[in-house]
């Protein structure tokens, strides 16, 4: 979503497509990049937002013709890197991974959330919040449930 990385997310992109070919990874992670140090987040959201649909549109043609898959993951500002661009579910609902802990941060209601989106999402990705510890670990979230919610409902996927 950098304006002016145009290049460098393309060579990265075909740099992340030869090694998953050679691992036989069917998905590989785009990224939104950073909001540039110092700049206004509100001031540079369109602009930003262009170039990242660009990459992503570029990137689908790529990921079709090689049989990947592409996944976004929004990452939360107030914790985990607040300059990341792409900081909610909502941004990017019609496009985007799930992420749990982010969104657990960010939003709350994963009920929900999950009831909603889940007919887009590509691959879940949990943590335990606040310590993005692993599931077993104490915190606010109530894996078997969320787990059990995620069969219910249907989900076929990987869970990372």
């Amino acid at each position: 979503a950098v304006p002016g990385r145009q290049a460098a997310f393309r060579e990265g992109l075909e740099q992340a497509v030869r090694y998953a070919k050679a691992l036989s990874c069917p998905r590989i992670h785009l990224m939104a990049g950073r909001v540039p140090q110092g700049a206004d987040r509100t001031a540079v959201k369109a602009e930003m937002e262009t170039v990242f649909l660009e990459n992503l549109r570029h990137a689908a043609g790529v990921l079709a013709q090689e049989d990947l898959v592409g996944l976004l993951e929004p990452i939360n500002t107030r914790i985990t890197d607040p300059q990341y661009f792409l900081d909610t579910p909502q941004q990017a609902a019609a496009i985007l991974q799930k992420d749990i802990f982010h969104w657990q941060i960010m939003d709350g209601n994963l009920t929900g959330n999950i009831q909603e989106f889940l007919p887009i999402v590509g691959h879940v990705q949990v943590a335990q919040v606040p310590g993005r510890g692993e599931p077993s670990s104490p915190g606010e979230l109530n894996f078997p449930y969320l787990f059990q919610l995620l069969e219910d409902e249907g989900y076929k996927g990987f869970v990372g």
